[in-house]
């Protein structure tokens, strides 16, 4: 997906195992750019595309530290110079740079906001574009759903409060991109969700009691991705380039 705006660059990307977005935003003018969410497998992908569009790629950033993929963050710094990865400080994973709730990331004259949105993991973070009306929802919030809560500091008391804390409580025409979708959709709007939500629309406890009885299967690629994906997927970087 790309928005034309003249002053704003957008790419929304795909990677299929994992059915994980990947978000490239850039200021038009200076060129200056964030990533959000990258793929280990899609990383030369995306450093293409930022170098076809010619965009000086500051920062790639994780919404938290994902568990059914490796994040590409160490893959594009080893291909981009003077790249930094961003993560949540509570997150525990290796970074450049630390965020915490009310940071910004500026790239050119936009920035994004850093809000803390835990309960599928400890350290998950929506990034909030406001002159654009766009929000990065990671997992806390997808399409119709939201991420689960039974592993890595799971607790979906907290991430009911904090989603309609910090993400439903933007106004209602902003659009929300979430860091997966396995139905085919590639965006929503905080009305929507607001109205169409199947599990946040729920008073807390019918949706903590949801959480906990969901019975989910383990993810495929948690054994590979977490321990990877705390030291910014480095290892299985170096491990590709052997």
């Amino acid at each position: 997906m790309a928005f034309l705006h003249r002053d704003f660059v957008f790419r929304q990307l795909f990677e299929h195992q994992s059915s994980t977005y990947t978000y490239i935003l850039a200021d038009a003018e200076s060129r200056e750019a964030v990533l959000i969410d990258p793929v280990i497998e899609t990383a030369e992908r995306d450093a293409r595309i930022v170098r076809d569009l010619n965009l000086n790629l500051k920062y790639v950033a994780n919404t938290h530290v994902h568990a059914d993929h490796v994040t590409g963050s160490g893959k594009l710094k080893t291909m981009i110079p003077g790249l930094k990865s961003v993560i949540s400080k509570v997150s525990g994973a290796k970074a450049d740079v630390f965020i915490e709730h009310g940071d910004k990331i500026a790239f050119g004259k936009f920035e994004l906001e850093c809000r803390s949105t835990p309960g599928h993991t400890n350290g998950c973070t929506t990034y909030v574009l406001h002159d654009k009306g766009l929000a990065f929802t990671g997992d806390s919030l997808l399409i119709r759903g939201c991420g689960r809560t039974d592993f890595q500091q799971g607790d979906p008391e907290k991430l009911y409060e904090v989603v309609h804390a910090h993400i439903l409580s933007l106004p209602d025409h902003f659009c929300l991109f979430p860091a997966h979708d396995y139905t085919g959709q590639t965006m929503t709007t905080v009305d929507e969700e607001k109205r169409l939500n199947a599990r946040l629309t729920k008073s807390k406890e019918e949706f903590v009691n949801i959480m906990k009885n969901l019975n989910l299967s383990y993810p495929k690629q948690i054994d590979r991705a977490v321990p990877a994906n705390l030291v910014c997927g480095i290892f299985e970087a170096e491990a590709e380039a052997k």
